[in-house]
């Protein structure tokens, strides 16, 4: 083809394209509101003009003179955008770039036709009016809807706005479609074989139900909704460089367990708001209910606390309640009514928070295992307005007291939080002291067993200096035990009796006494530890002097340094004499102790998200829920139901589930139930031949499916992706929960892909392929076509090895080629084959087997992966293994229907 005619046809193209309608709602109105929402919407009108509705643009009220639907381009409101003059163009330099020619275009031929919009186009004349601001309502469901579509709320509401707008939906989805369709939306994981057969002879609306519910109670459901509540939350793991901490925490993996265990048991929506933003204050003593504050903890920053705070009020806004207040840092929102002063009053609340590792049963060492969670640290900490959003700029003469967004009408009330004893002094648990005892006990063991054994030589030397530091190290494990004790005995004593208390439950005179045994014990343990110190350091140098080295200068140096290490070692024994003498009190705390009271204000923050009056929380919770069963969710934005996201079309359904989960305990299960045993959600992706005629009315009444009148296809997610290889092959390893598995393991240890460690830069190559959660942002995934996805099916070792895997578990029960072929495709892609893929497959079997059976007359593969699993033997069942290969690379294989 000539470059002439290329350039012909594309010219063509571009003319068709600008000769198209444009279309108020996606080409018009985001201009308006990207462009000019901010000076000219329903909370600023510069000049008096409002350009956030069709009507307002058009001056239909009160004509404003922008348009001129007679000549377009002469238009006012065209000449303002167009003009180069920087004095009159809109949007004015520093408050947006200008329109681009495409926008300018579309505008103008928007005029040109008219200026229409949609008649019913919401105009509102305060920012309270905005509908996300109004306490969502049940609506009254219609009575004359027709069965199956009135017995389930889901369905009578979704079958009005098809007979409202002339839509019909599609026939249901054949069994084995919806059958995999519910199992990978509840569990991620693929229905066995037996499940499908089951099913199939039964696909009642009963036989439906009770799958349901099976499927909702099995534990795979916790780790499939924990992984889509963990995009929203933001988990992350540890995210560091060798033991350096940059972000995240340590062990934050409990959190992730806790998520799991939490929609397991069906805990509460609102509980776990609550636990996560405060349970430190709800619950303070219990490890199980810390381990949720691993929300907070997870936004921890090393460099600079800012990040970390503005990190913790722009999520919590956006994961909770669908407010974007981060926009509100610098300057006044523009386009929700958030003012500067409420983002930092809102910042005030989590002012005072910080992090810390509890201890846990078992290991002393917190770097190894532990439980990060969130507590208060500074109570008198103050929040300053930053001028301009500049850190370095603080306004310090009006320190800002905590509060929440004006707009949003639910009672926020602080108090503050008592804290008990031991949640104040963790070291207080009982398993603390029992296992500092234990291994003081054991040292002194240790070390009388050593003596012993060097005591029982036939060259025993009582007099040598190596016996007398063996002697020495049982009297130091001895004193180290006894300062233990008496440590652990007057801290006890001091938490008994307390010196800023006027209630006490102990002795104060006993409780002094037992401070100087403590400290007593406590210098004779650093003299005894000291002398030791004194004796190996004397015998160093001995050694030294005696080397056999023959290099005099070396030696000179050996014996100098050792000298130099016994002065020390001397001098501090002779400082640890002094102090031996002395008889005061002062001890070294067996545990580091917290503040005793917190806040509150993280309470009555989360009492505040989760009150029945707050018109965010449900509303933002079932739009989550909704978009990840039909891929669309019912409110666009799903981290912004500001002024800038429009009522959504299914308005009366999204209040309707949002009431519901408040009015039933917050039950999020009960809203899975609801949308799952509802026809809506069983409908079919595709067509039936005879269905054609009401799919292409649908299609130009609705082409985007807005109304849902047909099922999504939707691509697994990437861990489904992963998963779905093991399950398959029978070779997943269903163990639940424990620390986060090196995400370079994921080709070999065959645990599901939620338990493998996901941060910045420590991610599992398959699952960044296949769009993996960002750690950093993921309130909706993104769906990429990419040849790396083809490529990691084809070529990667855990692909190959579960082909072989695969094919040798469905080899067992295949007694011939066609029964083979059945049960892969069941197995493998949830479906039986067509007639032509069945004798297409059948044909590549014997083919290959024949191929395969004579290994010498092929050539050697060069880019063999470096699999775990080898090849058959067997030609016929290489043959299958090929096969397996194969159909993991269909592309029903990673898709829902």
């Amino acid at each position: 083809m000539s470059r002439s005619l290329i350039a012909a046809l594309a010219f063509a193209f571009v003319c068709s394209d600008l000769r198209a309608d444009v279309d108020y709602e996606a080409d018009i109105k985001p201009i308006f509101q990207e462009k000019c929402g901010a000076c000219h919407g329903v909370l600023k009108q510069e000049g008096g003009i409002r350009l956030d509705a069709g009507s307002l643009i058009r001056g239909d009220e009160d004509d404003n003179g922008l348009l001129d639907l007679d000549d377009p381009a002469a238009s006012e409101l065209i000449r303002r955008v167009a003009t180069s003059d920087p004095d009159l163009r809109m949007p004015p330099d520093g408050e947006g770039t200008p329109l681009s020619s495409l926008q300018i275009k579309q505008l103008t031929q928007w005029i040109q036709q008219g200026a229409p919009s949609p008649p019913d186009e919401e105009v509102i004349e305060s920012p309270r009016q905005h509908w996300a601001y109004q306490p969502p309502a049940k609506p009254e469901l219609a009575t004359d809807v027709p069965d199956p579509w009135s017995t389930n709320p889901v369905d009578a509401l979704m079958f009005d706005k098809w007979r409202e707008r002339g839509l019909a939906p599609v026939q249901p989805a054949d069994p084995t479609t919806a059958l995999r369709r519910l199992h990978f939306d509840v569990t991620g994981l693929p229905p066995s074989e037996s499940d499908q057969v089951a099913f199939v002879s039964d696909p009642s609306d009963a036989a439906w139900n009770e799958r349901v519910d099976h499927l909702l109670n099995d534990p795979a459901y916790g780790e499939k909704w924990g992984r889509h509540w963990m995009d929203v939350w933001r988990y992350s793991d540890w995210d560091g460089y060798k033991n350096e901490l940059r972000g995240s925490q340590r062990h934050i993996w409990h959190w992730r367990d806790w998520i799991i265990e939490s929609l397991n048991v069906d805990k509460g929506y609102d509980t776990m708001v609550r636990e996560m933003l405060a349970g430190d204050e709800i619950a303070s003593e219990d490890l199980d209910v810390l381990r949720a504050t691993g929300f907070l903890v997870r936004n921890f920053h090393k460099s600079n606390r800012d990040i970390w705070l503005d990190a913790t009020v722009e999520h919590t806004a956006k994961a909770f309640l669908g407010m974007t207040i981060a926009c509100a840092r610098c300057h006044d929102h523009k386009y929700d009514p958030i003012s500067q002063r409420e983002y930092y009053a809102f910042r005030a609340i989590f002012q005072p928070h910080h992090v810390r590792t509890e201890r846990l049963a078992g290991q002393p060492d917190t770097g190894k295992l532990g439980l990060p969670r969130a507590y208060d640290a500074d109570l008198d900490a103050e929040t300053y307005l930053y001028i301009r959003g500049n850190e370095k700029n603080p306004d310090k003469d009006r320190p800002l007291d905590p509060s929440v967004p004006e707009i949003v009408k639910a009672p926020f009330a602080i108090q503050s939080v008592p804290l008990s004893d031991l949640a104040s002094k963790p070291y207080l648990r009982g398993y603390i002291q029992t296992e500092e005892l234990a291994a003081a006990d054991r040292k002194l063991k240790a070390a009388r067993k050593s003596l012993a054994a060097s005591e029982a030589k036939q060259d025993y030397d009582a007099d040598s200096a190596s016996a007398a530091i063996a002697r020495q190290q049982v009297t130091v494990a001895r004193a180290s035990l006894l300062s233990v004790q008496s440590r652990w005995a007057a801290a006890t004593a001091q938490v008994a009796t307390p010196k800023s208390s006027t209630e006490s439950n102990g002795d104060p005179e006993q409780s002094q006494t037992l401070a100087v045994q403590a400290a007593d014990a406590e210098r004779k343990l650093g003299f005894e530890q000291s002398l030791l110190d004194v004796l190996k350091q004397r015998l160093a140098l001995a050694d030294a002097k005696e080397s056999k080295e023959a290099d005099e200068a070396k030696k000179k140096a050996a014996v100098d340094a050792a000298a130099k290490k016994l002065a020390e070692s001397e001098q501090n024994l002779v400082d640890a004499s002094v102090q031996s003498v002395n008889t005061d009190d002062k001890f070294t705390p067996v545990g580091k102790s917290y503040p005793a009271t917190s806040s509150g204000r993280r309470t009555a923050l989360a009492n505040w998200i989760t009150d029945a009056e707050n018109p965010l929380t449900a509303r933002v919770a079932v739009n989550h829920i909704w978009m990840r069963y039909f891929g669309e969710p019912l409110v666009e934005n799903v981290d912004d139901f500001g002024l800038r996201s429009p009522r959504p079309i299914h308005h009366e359904l999204l209040d309707w589930l949002a009431v519901e989960l408040v009015e039933n305990d917050w039950s999020m299960k009960h809203i899975h139930r609801l949308i799952l045993q509802s026809q809506t959600y069983r409908l079919a992706s595709s067509v039936a031949p005879q269905s054609q005629p009401v799919f292409a009315k649908n299609a130009e009444i609705d082409p985007d499916n807005l109304h849902f009148w047909r099922s999504n296809v939707r691509r697994l997610d990437a861990e489904q992706v992963r998963d779905n290889l093991l399950a398959v092959a029978g070779t997943l390893d269903r163990t639940m929960g424990g620390q986060d598995i090196d995400f370079g393991k994921g080709e070999t240890i065959l645990r599901r892909s939620i338990y493998f460690r996901h941060a910045y830069e420590k991610q599992m190559p398959m699952l960044v392929v296949f769009d993996a959660a960002n750690p950093t942002d993921c309130y909706r995934r993104s769906e990429s076509i990419v040849p790396q996805q083809a490529l990691a099916l084809a070529n990667s070792p855990l692909a190959i090895d579960q082909a072989r895997n695969t094919a040798t578990r469905l080899s067992s029960e295949a007694a011939d080629d066609p029964s083979f072929v059945s049960q892969a495709y069941a197995a493998i892609l949830g479906r039986p084959p067509t007639p032509s893929e069945r004798s297409t497959c059948e044909a590549f079997l014997v083919q290959q087997a024949t191929l395969l059976s004579s290994p010498e007359k092929l050539s050697q593969s060069t880019g063999t992966a470096k699999s775990t699993v080898p090849p058959a033997t067997d030609a016929k069942l290489r043959a299958r293994e090929n096969l397996v290969h194969v159909l993991f690379n269909h592309n029903d294989f990673v898709t829902v229907r």
